[in-house]
């Protein structure tokens, strides 16, 4: 009898120290006060994982140029240290000190909902939660639901603090810009700037003497640079900065070209990251959401392809980054995380419950918000 009130009283100290470490987590100070969401347009999965894919680091295949030189760069013996070669600070920084989801070889999905696999489609899962079947195509037709952005901006202590910055001229259709209220760069245009300061004024000049690949996609050097001034000089609390060159070069059938265009995407993540601990507001109090839009087919031939009937495109990847993020790096053997989770993840590291007012929205990601489960 005896022995059956201690085991009892074991058990009871055992739940106490449960219940008493939910509630401290459930109630532990939330340190983000800004957020950051960047997009790589259609950077697969395979890429991010596994790094440079060796049947199509050749002419064939890739469209490559200068196989020696390629291979040098950004060919290593292991997966491992190939991706690392890749994308340094994503490996290094990223998915050691928070988050990353979508390595489907260690059990970890990541996917859309829509099934479309393309971008305006994408773009407004990612913004609003949701998969709309009703857009259809990348038609510059203004969306009529309001993106979590413009949500956010409507909360108090958000209104003048977010922006969004687009290499692509369709974005600012998908947000909206004439009815959101804040600033949207899209594709080439002037930075939004009504004074803009002389480094401003300059890059405003060379993004109009510029030769243009084509009319829709700005080059994502320019775009890094309105993005990170317009950081540094309003320093919103919620920023978009949205990357293109890794889709242009899929399409355009140059291996060479997207790893490269990859690579200099983790090093101006790298730059905004390093940007942001130089500026008090955000040093420690800021959280880093990276993803795609959608992903692509396979080698040999549909890596340079995604839509609908693309087998693979559906297939993405996440990562998180930020003081309220458990370091657990590289997920595995997890549940399946969808694009849809974006917006109320974004939400839910600025403390708003973005799902209580759009209910079709997906709930943010298990296991990087620290009240939100494992």
């Amino acid at each position: 009898m005896h022995r059956t009130f201690r085991c009892l009283a074991a058990v009871a100290v055992v739940v106490t120290c449960l219940v008493a470490d939910y509630a401290q987590a459930s109630t532990a100070k939330r340190r983000t006060e800004n957020v950051i969401l960047i997009t790589t347009d259609g950077l697969r999965w395979q890429e991010v994982f596994t790094g440079a894919d060796p049947e199509l680091m050749n002419k064939r295949n890739g469209g490559v140029a200068d196989t020696n030189a390629l291979a040098k760069e950004f060919w290593r013996d292991t997966p491992e240290v190939r991706r690392e070669a890749l994308m340094p600070f994503f490996w290094t920084v990223m998915a050691k000190q928070g988050q990353v989801f979508g390595n489907q070889r260690k059990g970890s999905v990541a996917r859309i909902t829509n099934t479309r696999k393309f971008s305006y489609p994408g773009y407004n899962e990612i913004l609003t939660g949701f998969a709309n079947p009703a857009i259809n195509s990348n038609a510059k037709i203004p969306n009529e639901t309001p993106t979590v952005l413009e949500w956010l901006h409507k909360q108090p202590g958000f209104r003048g603090a977010v922006a969004a910055f687009s290499a692509w001229d369709v974005m600012p259709f998908i947000i909206n810009r004439e009815r959101c209220g804040f600033p949207v760069m899209g594709g080439w245009e002037p930075v939004p700037e009504q004074s803009p300061t002389p480094s401003q004024a300059l890059l405003n000049n060379l993004i109009r003497d510029t030769t243009r690949p084509n009319e829709a996609e700005l080059s994502d050097s320019f775009l890094f640079q309105a993005a990170l001034q317009h950081m540094q000089r309003h320093h919103p609390r919620v920023l978009f900065v949205s990357f293109l060159e890794t889709d242009h070069w899929g399409h355009e059938g140059r291996y060479d070209r997207l790893l490269h265009s990859a690579h200099q995407v983790d090093n101006y993540v790298r730059r905004l990251w390093e940007a942001a601990q130089a500026i008090r507001q955000y040093r420690d109090r800021t959280t880093f959401v990276l993803v795609t839009d959608h992903g692509r087919g396979s080698a040999p031939e549909d890596w340079k392809h995604h839509g609908a009937k693309i087998e693979g495109a559906e297939n993405i990847w996440m990562a998180f980054l930020g003081p309220d993020t458990p370091p657990l790096g590289e997920r595995s053997d997890c549940e399946v995380v969808t694009q849809s989770q974006i917006a109320a993840t974004l939400a839910g590291f600025l403390g708003k419950d973005y799902a209580a007012q759009a209910p079709q929205a997906g709930k943010p990601v298990r296991g990087v918000l620290p009240s939100n489960g494992k």
